[in-house]
């Protein structure tokens, strides 16, 4: 399939968006992202930061799919590259105790696995990554349906996740991208924006902060935000709540330090744009779950656990015109918002998409067909924009629900603390050299890289069909906008100074002005 140049507007009917354009209020000077220098030709950065899906569980065959009579086929380009994926002796003599099966469209709700800190840890076993079903597949039930430990080892292929296997096809990905760390969400996410999980300043400990620090206020949101608080002692490994936030439903956390948003400074107009930020109890159900799941989930939101980019009130921007500057908003929107800019001329420099949670990919309450919805609409919108030109999207995962990779992560970061168990109790490496440290000494509970994760770039700028092995994690991200927009690093022991670059998924030197447009139900290109 070639890149299509379209002319003409898609139907909101198709798009399953509304793209009739706002009015900037009179009098309002919308911001000018080309008007600021950049490194590279990207002048618009959209990531989409979706859930808890490991490479191989997605991308393990490709591109080689099974094609079965009654789903959308999928046929790779004769020159399409392989990845390291799901070999013969993976897929029919694997070293754990159940081989990888595939999972077809009917099986779009799948039980949540365990993707503990620790356990996940266990499951990779010193690097022979064995271990996955007895440590991470799920027992028991969820939401009415019963879990096998060994559905943890199962896989999708272009039948299902047929658009996350088109784009890559059209564009760039990368089969040697990593977490920065292990762990559930909130390190994830964390980490996407500032490259450290260390920095608690308060939170709860145990199982979601390791580290001296004291109890967050008993009433979660209410906390006022304010000016950057110095790192804390304690390392976010759970999945806490933000303290910054009047959503937050259980035990919260706040972070010290400095994150993303403090480097933009006035000039560069950005944003995090989550679905349900403008009603907590909104919610949806995802094809085939058993239950609504709210819409707005709380501890996806990085941006709320720091004093200073928090909207914990989560007040709606003073006007459209407004939306990526500092106003009362705080650079933190309700994913509406992200299409009130875009579609009124105003596409920020860098947004940060969060999808509504049923269609976020999370297994127990989204899948692959949600997750695929949300994906084709929002790109398919995008690229009938008057800035797809200059704009670079990625697709990024938080971190991998304890889906089982073959690969075991390269270890940047090592760590030895009660919660590590790597290469045996308490112990991530034995070289306390080799352990993350900032201002106030070693940053424990951060080993990482942790699981292998999918990570994809559509721009016009990408290259095509293209499968990159530069060694990258979530922090390379970050880094890309700091070197794209020269704002320097972040700091204090980082892993932006450790992040492999994004840039060999480009060519900056060719623009493909084509298009592609798929169908959000069969993620098959649109005629």
């Amino acid at each position: 399939m070639k890149r299509v140049l379209l002319r003409g507007v898609l139907s909101a009917s198709i798009m399953g968006l509304a793209v009739a354009p706002l009015a900037v209020p009179a009098g309002a000077k919308p911001a000018d992202p080309n008007a600021v220098a950049t490194t590279t030709p990207i002048k618009h950065l959209v990531v989409i930061f979706q859930e808890n899906v490991s490479f191989d569980h997605y991308f393990g065959t490709y591109p080689s799919a099974t094609n079965p009579a009654g789903e959308p086929a999928f046929h790779a380009k004769k020159d399409t590259p392989t990845v390291n994926g799901l070999n013969a002796a993976l897929l029919q003599h694997n070293p754990n105790s159940s081989n990888p099966q595939r999972l077809d469209r009917t099986q779009n709700q799948t039980c949540d696995q365990d993707h503990d800190y620790t356990h996940e840890q266990t499951a990779f076993d010193n690097g022979l990554m064995d271990k996955f079903p007895e440590t991470l597949g799920a027992t028991g039930s969820q939401g009415g349906t019963s879990c096998a430990s060994s559905q943890v080892m199962d896989y999708y292929d272009g039948n299902t996740v047929t658009a996350l296997w088109n784009y890559a096809q059209n564009f760039a990905m990368s089969d040697n991208s990593y977490g920065t760390g292990f762990g559930p969400s909130s390190p994830g996410a964390i980490n996407l924006i500032s490259g450290n999980t260390f920095g608690a300043t308060c939170g709860k400990l145990s199982d979601e902060v390791y580290g001296p620090v004291a109890a967050c206020p008993a009433a979660p949101g209410t906390a006022t935000p304010g000016s950057p608080a110095a790192q804390g002692a304690g390392t976010v490994f759970g999945d806490p709540q933000p303290l910054f936030d009047k959503c937050d439903t259980r035990g919260t956390a706040a972070m010290g330090g400095r994150n993303a948003g403090d480097l933009f400074g006035g000039g560069i107009t950005w944003g995090w744009f989550q679905g349900g930020f403008d009603n907590c109890n909104a919610a949806h159900t995802a094809i085939g779950a058993p239950a609504p799941k709210k819409d707005y989930i709380p501890h996806h939101q990085p941006f709320q656990y720091y004093p200073q980019t928090a909207n914990p009130q989560h007040l709606a921007p003073s006007s459209a015109a407004l939306i990526g500057h500092d106003d009362r908003a705080n650079h933190q929107y309700d994913l509406t918002d992200f299409w009130t800019a875009a579609n009124s001329g105003n596409l920020p420099a860098v947004s940060y998409l969060k999808a509504p949670g049923y269609q976020d990919g999370h297994a127990g309450y989204s899948g692959p067909l949600d997750e695929q919805a949300f994906l084709v609409n929002t790109i398919n919108q995008l690229q009938q924009l008057d800035t797809w030109k200059s704009t670079a999207v990625v697709i990024a995962y938080d971190d991998s629900d304890g889906w089982y990779d073959h690969q075991m992560s390269p270890i940047l970061m090592q760590s030895q603390t009660s919660v590590d168990s790597l290469t045996g109790a308490r112990k991530c490496g034995s070289n306390a050299a080799k352990v993350p440290s900032g201002p106030s000494g070693p940053q424990q509970a951060r080993c990482g890289y942790g699981p292998r994760l999918p990570l994809l770039v559509i721009s016009p700028y990408a290259r095509e069909n293209f499968v990159d092995h530069t060694l990258s994690d979530q922090s390379s991200i970050l880094r890309f906008i700091e070197d794209n927009w020269s704002l320097g690093r972040v700091g204090n022991g980082s892993a932006d100074g450790l992040a492999g670059s994004l840039d060999s998924m480009f060519d900056f030197s060719h623009r493909n002005d084509g298009k592609v447009l798929l169908d959000p139900a069969s993620g098959q290109p649109l005629e």
